[in-house]
């Protein structure tokens, strides 16, 4: 390729970028649905607070139990000076509850580090306990306008359709993805920040996983997947989200019971949530290593204290 070559396919490829930023921002201020942790006043922990909660969580669950949280716990202080099982407990049905104990341990990095405040630096978000590549990216956008590529599920599904032409991006994350992502933002802080909330709510409320609305997509026209016809998805079968008899389960019916105690519970009482007993000691031996769950003597076990 010529110099010049080069350079008309760059400015081709960048027009072809801005091209998606206006009608997909233009669709999010029209459509964006009214959340509590999008609002102005919610500020930063209001934001990190919701993202824990939203992973492999939808809104509709998520939004009661987030209220009674932030009425309970509005500062990180809030929550770090309570012990980590009231957290595993408000958490309640919303699943994945090893979430709550790295909330709570960011929690707490964030009154020791930081003065009670969550940090702005991607960089000092990232080194927060509990907090990985995503949630880093997505305060740091969400909450402070910066210019970070937010890679969810959503937003890796509407980049794979309008961008790469397929159905569904792979199983996990890849290198390619991360830099496609990178290429899309744009150039400005707070249009950048805008673009992130809007690609991500586009894929939750349009493109979604197994109806997309291509009549309401303000980037159908432009979409490679389905100008290429919709072909059908032929990488890696996609992984279902089984659960009934798993030991994910188990867990959470024996969770259930100690959130609902108020002193610690006896074995017996753990063994009658559920028939099988070499499943149902897995399950449990495995809450107590995840943290959260603690045996004391005479065989009884509660939430975490400390």
């Amino acid at each position: 390729m010529t110099a010049t070559s080069e350079i008309t396919t760059n400015a081709t490829d960048a027009a072809a970028t801005a091209a998606l930023h206006s009608p997909v921002i233009a669709w999010f201020d029209a459509n964006a649905r009214d959340l509590p942790w999008r609002r102005p006043e919610a500020g930063a922990w209001a934001v990190m607070v919701s993202e824990f909660m939203l992973q492999q969580t939808p809104v509709s669950r998520v939004l009661p139990v987030y209220e009674q949280w932030m009425q309970r716990w509005p500062r990180p202080a809030d929550l770090a000076a309570d012990a980590p099982g009231e957290a595993v407990r408000a958490w309640g049905r919303l699943g994945y509850p090893r979430r709550a104990l790295r909330l709570h341990g960011a929690a707490v990095a964030i009154r020791d580090r930081h003065n009670g405040e969550v940090p702005s630096d991607h960089g000092q978000l990232l080194a927060l306990p509990g907090i990985g590549e995503y949630t880093a990216a997505a305060v740091a956008s969400f909450a402070f306008g910066q210019r970070h590529p937010v890679l969810d599920t959503n937003v890796r599904r509407v980049f794979a359709r309008t961008v790469t032409g397929i159905q569904y991006p792979p199983n996990a994350t890849t290198a390619a993805e991360r830099r496609l992502a990178r290429s899309l933002l744009p150039g400005d802080e707070a249009r950048a920040a805008r673009w992130a909330a809007a690609s991500m709510e586009l894929g939750a409320l349009v493109c979604t996983a197994k109806s997309p609305d291509c009549g309401r997509c303000p980037v159908s026209e432009q979409c490679a997947w389905r100008l290429a016809g919709k072909p059908a998805h032929v990488g890696a079968p996609r992984r279902g989200q089984t659960y009934a008899g798993t030991d994910r389960q188990v867990r959470g019916k024996l969770l259930a019971v100690l959130r609902d105690a108020v002193d610690p519970v006896p074995q017996a009482a753990l063994d009658a949530v559920w028939h099988e007993p070499v499943q149902r000691a897995r399950a449990l031996d495995g809450l107590v290593a995840d943290g959260l769950v603690e045996p004391l003597e005479n065989g009884v076990y509660r939430l975490p204290v400390g």
